[in-house]
């Protein structure tokens, strides 16, 4: 349930935001919050990340479920509780952005940095949610993973030697 609920709350904040931003900012409208860094500037994006496939609301939509389908496989046969939250993570980031591509067609992006000259793909919440898990999911595959499987594998050492002594 706890894992339902920060889903939840992901999605939310990631829709209440797009709404506030449809609501209040014209597409392609620009408001400095940091001059020469930071703005939000409304944006539809019919692709992936930074534009790429560009009118692929077709194929992100099917992806989308059979990638939430094995992500939530997975969160169902693991007792790790760091891989868990990873994966909600990326899971609510995930719908809140396919909410988009169904409803509205695109994906309503809207934070916008610039660092020097370079300007950084513009972004939503969802966008930040899909990364920080995939962050946190790759840190549980190089890190945490080996030792899980380690503590599995003393564990059902120590359960044959129980059942053989019995």
């Amino acid at each position: 349930m706890l894992w339902i609920a920060i889903a939840i709350v992901i999605i939310a904040l990631d829709q209440i935001s797009k709404l506030l931003i449809i609501g209040n900012i014209n597409l392609g409208q620009q408001i400095p919050i940091i001059n020469d860094f930071f703005y939000i500037t409304h944006w539809k994006n019919t692709g992936a990340a930074w534009g790429m496939f560009q009118n692929g609301r077709f194929f992100f939509i099917p992806f989308t479920i059979a990638l939430s389908i094995v992500l939530i496989r997975i969160h169902m046969k693991s007792d790790n509780r760091f891989l868990k939250l990873a994966l909600t993570i990326i899971l609510g980031g995930a719908m809140g952005n396919f909410i988009d591509r169904v409803y509205r067609g695109s994906v309503v992006d809207f934070l916008q940095f610039f660092f020097g000259s370079y300007q950084f793909p513009i972004f939503n919440i969802a966008d930040s949610f899909v990364v920080i898990g995939t962050v946190l999911m790759v840190c549980y595959i190089l890190f945490m993973q080996k030792e899980n499987q380690k503590i599995e594998s003393q564990k059902n050492e120590i359960e044959k030697k129980e059942v053989g002594e019995s």
